[in-house]
């Protein structure tokens, strides 16, 4: 029992750490990103719709990843280069993305879903590490999505702490002007933090339809885009803090299936189940949100040269 709760909280978390990451370039920056939702969602149709047309997922996944850098590009352009609302801007991402994607699957098959995909990228285990008990199966017998983000966290981290980008663009978040006056273009790395952004939380959602899940539906991302930008919140806007938050909120989903499965539901009823991590998100956040320091210049647009 421990193991399944252990290998479906890593499974379930994945998506989450993938997106979250995704917030902590753009947010870092000093852009509020409430469009990882549709970024996760674009990310998802285009992996499916690509691994299937192709019969290679891992086409798929480079495919997604364009695709989420190609919607983050309006997203920066209109928050970066003419200032708009950040948060109603992501709103319109979302809507964006999940009535276009719904469109195209209709257009395409003809159905509410795409066909099953086939080849999708499963689990591969590390010789050795995988036999280790309970943690073997859970961790290093994972799907490579789980492999992409812990890397993912941990360059993230580099790159923010240890690297010069890394500086600036923390720089841009927190103190623009003064980073401005330091020779730092503010708008270009915001762009470039915006784009990221793209990139890492479509490939989140690409782990939720060829590798956890194997088709794309409406129902694909439910919400997960906002719960990955919860646990940046939650992480305080840091890679491990937000790989911790993240893990949390993959547990609660494990909960939520093994309660079903175990018969719980036969107690407690299987909607109350389905619920937990959503309200366990409500909770963190009303518990901890105030205590989180966000970047100073969070959802601030840029003006050149003022003060």
């Amino acid at each position: 029992m421990l193991t399944n709760i252990l290998q479906t909280t890593v499974l379930y978390s994945t998506p989450l750490i993938l997106a979250a990451m995704g917030g902590l370039f753009s947010e870092r920056s000093g852009v509020v990103n409430i469009g990882l939702e549709g970024l996760m969602t674009m990310g998802a149709f285009i992996a499916a719709i690509t691994s299937l047309s192709t019969g290679n997922p891992w086409i798929g996944l480079i495919a997604a990843m364009i695709a989420g850098v190609i919607l983050a590009l309006p997203h920066a352009v209109a928050a970066i280069t003419f200032k708009a609302d950040q948060v109603v801007i992501g709103v319109a991402i979302n809507f964006l993305a999940l009535g276009l994607s719904v469109y195209l699957v209709k257009f395409m098959y003809d159905a509410g879903q795409t066909p099953t995909v086939q080849k999708k990228l499963e689990a591969v285990a590390i010789p050795g590490l995988s036999k280790i008990p309970i943690l073997g199966p859970s961790i290093f017998q994972a799907s490579p999505f789980t492999y992409i983000a812990i890397v993912v966290v941990i360059l993230s981290y580099i790159i923010l702490y240890k690297t010069t980008f890394g500086m600036r663009l923390r720089a841009v978040g927190e103190h623009p002007h003064a980073a401005e006056t330091a020779g730092i273009s503010v708008i270009a790395m915001r762009y470039t933090a915006v784009l990221i952004s793209g990139a890492l939380a479509a490939i989140g959602g690409a782990c939720l339809s060829i590798s956890i899940g194997s088709e794309f539906n409406q129902g694909t991302v439910a919400g997960q885009g906002f719960i990955a930008l919860a646990a940046l919140i939650f992480g305080k806007w840091n890679p491990f803090g937000a790989l911790g938050a993240a893990t949390f909120f993959g547990f609660a989903v494990a909960l939520s299936l093994m309660g079903q499965l175990i018969g719980l539901s036969k107690y407690v009823p299987s909607e109350v189940l389905s619920m937990l991590p959503y309200v366990l998100t409500i909770i963190a956040l009303a518990s901890f949100v105030g205590r989180a320091v966000a970047p100073s210049a969070l959802g601030k647009p840029f003006e050149k040269g003022s003060r």
